[in-house]
Parts: C-alpha cells; sequence; structure tokens
C-alpha cells in the first residue's frame, strides 16, 4: 500500500487540482458550445512550445516555453474574442476548427525541422502524470487558485455571457473584454495542464465532468459537487488501472471518464422512458 501510494499520490493530487478547475471551465465551454476550444488552444500553446525549442533551445518544461506558450495562448484568446464582433456568417466553433488545423499544421511542419520536435509533440499528446512531483503539484495549486479566485470575482459578467452566448453576435467592447478574460484564464489552465497530463486528458476533464453535471441538473453549486465526485472516481479507476495492468495514465482516465458518460447516459435514458411509461 506505502508503496502504491508512494507512486500514485502525487499523480492523483495533480488530476484533482486539474479535474476542479477544468470541471468548472468545462460548464461555460458547453454553454458557449465551443467543446473543441480545449484542443485548439493546446494545438497553438505546443507551437509556442516547439518554437521557443527551435529558436532558444527551450527544454519543454522551461519558464521560456510555458511564456511562449502562453504568448501563443494569449494571441489566440483576443483573436478569437475579437472574432464575433466582426464575423457573423460563421460559426465561433467552425473558427476554433480552421484555427487548429492550421496550429497542427503549423506544429507538424516545426517539428521537421526542430531537433527532437518530435518529442515536444509526444509530450503535448501523452503528458508525463506518472512523473508528476511536488515542484510540479505545487505550481499547480498556486496557479489554480489565482485563475479561480479570478473566475470567482468575475463569475458574474462570465455567467451572463455564457448563457447568452449564441444570442449576443452584436458585443460590446465590455463584453469583448469579459470573453477575452475568459479564454486567457483557460488558456493558462489549459496551456499548464496539457504539459503535465497531455491533450487527451485534459479534454477529457474538461467536457466529460461538466457533461455528466448538466445531465443531472442546471444548478452550478450541484453541478459542481457532480463534477468533483465523476473527477474523482475516474482518477483513482484511471489510476489503479494503470499500475495494475502496467497501462499508460492519461488513456485509462480518459477511458473512465467515458465510461462514466455511457453509463449515465444510459441511467438518464432508462429513466425518462421509465417515466413515459409511469
Amino acid at each position: 500500500m506505502s508503496q502504491l501510494i508512494q507512486i500514485l499520490g502525487l499523480p492523483f493530487l495533480s488530476c484533482m487540482i486539474m479535474g476542479f478547475i477544468l470541471g468548472y471551465l468545462g460548464i461555460h465551454v458547453l454553454k458557449r458550445e465551443v467543446i473543441f476550444i480545449d484542443i485548439a488552444l493546446a494545438q497553438v500553446a505546443a507551437v509556442g512550445a516547439i518554437v521557443a525549442h527551435l529558436v532558444f533551445h527551450a527544454h519543454h518544461d522551461s519558464l521560456l516555453s510555458y511564456l511562449c506558450s502562453l504568448a501563443a495562448v494569449f494571441s489566440v484568446a483576443a483573436f478569437y474574442a475579437l472574432l464575433r464582433t466582426t464575423i457573423v456568417q460563421i460559426s465561433l466553433e467552425a473558427i476554433i476548427g480552421i484555427s487548429y488545423a492550421i496550429a497542427a499544421a503549423a506544429a507538424l511542419f516545426l517539428v521537421g525541422v526542430a531537433p527532437g520536435g518530435h518529442l515536444h509533440i509526444q509530450q503535448i499528446l501523452s503528458g508525463s502524470l506518472l512523473w508528476t512531483s511536488w515542484r510540479d503539484v505545487t505550481l499547480a495549486l498556486l496557479l489554480f487558485s489565482v485563475v479561480g479566485l479570478s473566475l470567482y470575482l468575475i463569475r458574474k459578467p462570465l455567467t451572463d455571457i455564457s448563457n447568452n452566448y449564441q444570442r449576443t453576435l452584436n458585443k460590446s467592447s465590455r463584453e469583448v473584454f469579459w470573453d477575452f478574460l475568459f479564454y486567457l484564464l483557460l488558456g493558462t489552465v489549459i496551456t499548464f495542464s496539457v504539459q503535465t497530463a497531455g491533450i487527451v486528458v485534459v479534454f477529457a476533464y474538461l467536457i466529460i465532468p461538466a457533461t455528466i453535471s448538466a445531465i443531472f441538473s442546471s444548478r452550478l453549486g450541484l453541478q459542481l459537487i457532480i463534477i468533483w465526485i465523476a473527477a474523482i472516481l475516474a482518477s483513482i479507476m484511471g489510476l489503479l488501472f494503470a499500475y495494475y495492468l502496467d497501462f499508460s495514465i492519461g488513456p485509462a482516465i480518459a477511458l473512465f471518464l467515458g465510461g462514466e458518460l455511457i453509463i449515465v447516459a444510459l441511467i438518464n435514458k432508462f429513466r425518462q422512458v421509465s417515466c413515459t411509461l409511469g
């Protein structure tokens, strides 16, 4: 048992910290119907990290690599926030898909010219949860606490915009600012999380628990409780599954999150059928 805790303790703490903040952000992502924003921002962050490696020979977890990734993400956050005031013929989700394709193409090109660039792509995709250190956990806790506090302070305008996101095409400069701030905070969390857990796990934590909570309730407090329970259960089961069967941690956690969603969807369908028959 002590060996199990020693190996999986820090990865579990890292999963909990990420799951809690990403789950809350996922509620807003679902309301805004920009489901693939996570993958797009993560890919943009990857381009920033590869550029840092190519130009400055920075290691993937160095401060310079993070700064280049954040600079790329912040630029795209401003682009997304301003976009809906100028282009109303195309949905934001379509633009997100286009930006992902462009960023992916740029990443593949840079991998071809950067020595060891393929290692950065592998790191972005799979992460390194098993090698989580106390430094990683502490940095995540501090950074996400600042992000969480910021989200709490702007919760009212953020909620108002998310609840009416598809109906407010002609946004004021004030709404553009709140939009930018949301994407900036989301991009910051994604940039840091992807370095640790990889794109697949971060996307799963962002979308799946929030989807499960939306099936059961529309009340924020209850949604957060459901999100945290779903994240905790999937993290524990995924880590144990990976430990005992010698499986990759990231895909295992994503697998159990997906399994939770399937079970919840079946339960909800059975409940609807029962109500109809009753």
